[in-house]
């Protein structure tokens, strides 16, 4: 009897010193700022299932209060496309946004949102978490003081909508065109005037004729922004975003300041909604698409073979040309590449003879 009490009595003297400090860390509670690139009320990006917004009060919940986080869309705490300055020098613990936003600073930023002809939804993802996509982020993000998480995804996107139709690959010469990215630069050089405009803009600019044509995402959010209204041919074929990655960008210093618990807590959080923005896109774009062809007068049409084959063709020579350009990128396209030329082997005798099924 005497000896079991010693025993119970010593370890719990070896132990309590080291867990005093647990303790204390895991009553610390965090009051933090996350910024968004896109409009107040935006589903998907700023509200609904999987979106920063509910990122946040997921977060609330999973640590019992412990880390709080205060959303702010575009232009309610800083502007729309200032959230990479704003969580890097520290203003702000985070920013909900696209990683391509930032090519302007990071060439090899694009390829953690998306690659034109690139990975879809799953294979970005087994990349990411999986095929060193996420060690690859960490590193080029590191030397700015800034991490980032996928927190998001549209899946395929719709190639965009256009005021006249698009026939042949000469259709696109000096059209003012609304798209982001790398596709942005491969439709530069086929004579395209590109701008980079927020979602909020996007509608009117088209509306007014100041552009000609605009890509965001896909039938729910297109229809919400009302481009039905101001343009009738709809594009489809996804080669400019087979996939799209929402960012968290997190201030490097606020995330070491986080105990293990509260980093878990953020990562699967993140992951969480990675996946359930996905699949509310997935369940929401189809009758949005039948609505808009039905009651909207939209033509929804694939884009020709040979137009597709030679956006190809430019895309193969604009991303060899960034890679070649930046040490960074061609670390990043090359490990990329790599990684889809597996991934499609797998999915050619996967994914693809049951889509082909379906055709049939």
């Amino acid at each position: 009897m005497e000896r079991r009490k010693f025993l119970t009595f010593g370890a719990a003297a070896v132990s309590a010193p080291l867990a005093a400090p647990a303790i204390v860390r895991a009553q610390e509670a965090f009051a933090w700022k996350m910024t968004n690139a896109y409009s107040p009320s935006s589903p998907f990006y700023v509200e609904g299932p999987g979106s920063p917004t509910d990122f946040c009060k997921k977060v609330a919940a999973m640590s019992d209060g412990r880390l709080t986080i205060q959303h702010f869309a575009a232009g309610e705490l800083i502007p729309a496309l200032e959230g990479f300055d704003a969580v890097r020098d520290g203003t702000v613990e985070m920013n909900a946004a696209n990683a391509y936003f930032w090519a302007g600073k990071l060439p090899a930023a694009q390829y953690f949102t998306t690659v034109p002809f690139g990975l879809n939804f799953q294979g970005m993802n087994a990349w990411l978490y999986h095929g060193g996509g996420m060690e690859l982020w960490d590193e080029l993000y590191a030397p700015l003081g800034v991490k980032a998480l996928p927190m998001g995804n549209t899946g395929v996107q719709m190639t965009g909508w256009f005021r006249k139709p698009i026939e042949s690959i000469d259709d696109f010469k000096d059209l003012k065109m609304r798209i982001p990215g790398l596709a942005g630069k491969v439709y530069a050089a086929l004579g395209v005037d590109v701008k980079l405009l927020p979602g909020g803009e996007i509608f009117p600019a088209l509306e007014r004729g100041v552009i000609d044509a605009a890509e965001f995402v896909g039938p729910y959010q297109d229809r919400r922004l009302g481009l039905q209204n101001a343009a009738k041919y709809y594009y489809t074929t996804g080669w400019h975003e087979p996939s799209n990655a929402t960012e968290l960008l997190i201030n490097k210093v606020a995330w070491e300041s986080l105990p293990d618990d509260l980093k878990a807590i953020v990562q699967v959080a993140a992951m969480a909604c990675n996946l359930e923005s996905h699949t509310w896109c997935e369940a929401n774009n189809a009758a949005a698409l039948k609505d808009l062809v039905e009651n909207h007068g939209v033509q929804a049409n694939v884009l020709p073979a040979d137009v597709v084959a030679r956006l190809k063709e430019v895309t193969d020579q604009i991303l060899a040309e960034g890679a070649a350009a930046d040490p960074a990128t061609k670390k990043v396209h090359d490990a990329f590449m790599a990684f889809k030329a597996e991934h499609d082997q797998w999915s050619a005798i996967s994914e693809r003879p049951y889509h082909n099924s379906l055709a049939g």
